[in-house]
């Protein structure tokens, strides 16, 4: 799909626009990824919907400034491409890192927002574990190259099914993941170890909201993502089977069902049930 770019932000950004409809999807792809990550999502939902897929700053063709960066810059990093594309209210959607900065997004600018997707993702802080973690990874990147991150990753995003019958999964993760500039793997990596605490964010949701996992898991277990889910008065909180933590590539068509079926009232976005239901 083309990529076109756009620099009426504070940085570069190129990203994906395709289809139309009364409904804007924006899709926002994890670490260390591109908007490919959504390559079986945008066509599917384009034949409804206007999707637009940014790439991140530092990753794919967006570009990576010099200074740091916090999660709260990559939302409004979307917020200002959804004003440089006259967009005004859209469902938000990430996964993994893509859902720390929905939740951003929805804490800086929830009048934008019209449902969330939070897909693999979890709300609260890197642990002082996790971010020790993070730091060591960030220094492994700028001193050997993606590739050793890329390789200590896959196991972890991937279940054993995945890798085991759709090798091909596999493959396009390793040639998106190793393309990735060490210094924009450095830079998200601290960037999300910086992370605020969305926790005491999810009462406070009052737009349709879809939560989605694997049940295989590792990083975002299954139980830990039912448990804050029904945090989100009304939200609707879905496992995918066999997947593990890129479940919208590993299966793909139950990720694409469970999403048609949430955008499946007439004006393309679900209906809020009442505060307090699940």
């Amino acid at each position: 799909m083309p990529l076109q770019e756009i620099d009426g932000g504070a940085v570069r950004l190129n990203y994906q626009d395709v289809g139309a409809g009364p409904t804007t999807v924006v899709l926002i792809h994890g670490f260390p990824f591109t908007s490919d990550l959504w390559r079986p999502q945008i066509p599917a939902l384009a034949e409804r919907c206007r999707v637009v897929a940014p790439d991140l700053r530092g990753f794919g063709a967006s570009q990576l400034p010099a200074e740091p960066y916090t999660i709260a810059r990559l939302a409004d990093d979307v917020a200002e491409l959804l004003d440089a594309l006259g967009i005004r209210r859209a469902l938000i959607g990430g996964l993994s890192m893509g859902g720390y900065v929905v939740f951003e997004f929805f804490q800086r600018h929830r009048q934008r927002v019209a449902a969330l997707l939070l897909a693999d993702t979890r709300p609260d802080p890197d642990s002082p574990e996790a971010r020790s973690n993070r730091t060591r990874m960030a220094k492994l990147a700028r001193a050997q190259g993606s590739q050793p991150v890329v390789d200590e990753l896959i196991p972890k995003l991937l279940s054993a099914w995945t890798r085991a019958q759709k090798p091909e999964v596999e493959r396009a993760l390793r040639d998106m993941m190793g393309a990735a500039e060490p210094e924009a793997i450095a830079a998200a990596l601290m960037a999300m170890a910086a992370r605020a605490d969305s926790r005491p964010l999810l009462p406070q949701i009052d737009v349709p909201t879809l939560v989605v996992g694997g049940t295989e898991d590792s990083l975002t277990p299954a139980e830990q993502l039912r448990e804050w889910g029904r945090r989100i008065p009304g939200a609707r909180v879905e496992l995918i089977e066999g997947a593990g933590h890129v479940s919208n590539l590993e299966r793909p068509d139950a990720f694409n069902a469970l999403l048609r079926d949430f955008l499946g009232g007439p004006s393309g976005i679900p209906a809020q049930p009442p505060r307090g239901t699940l």
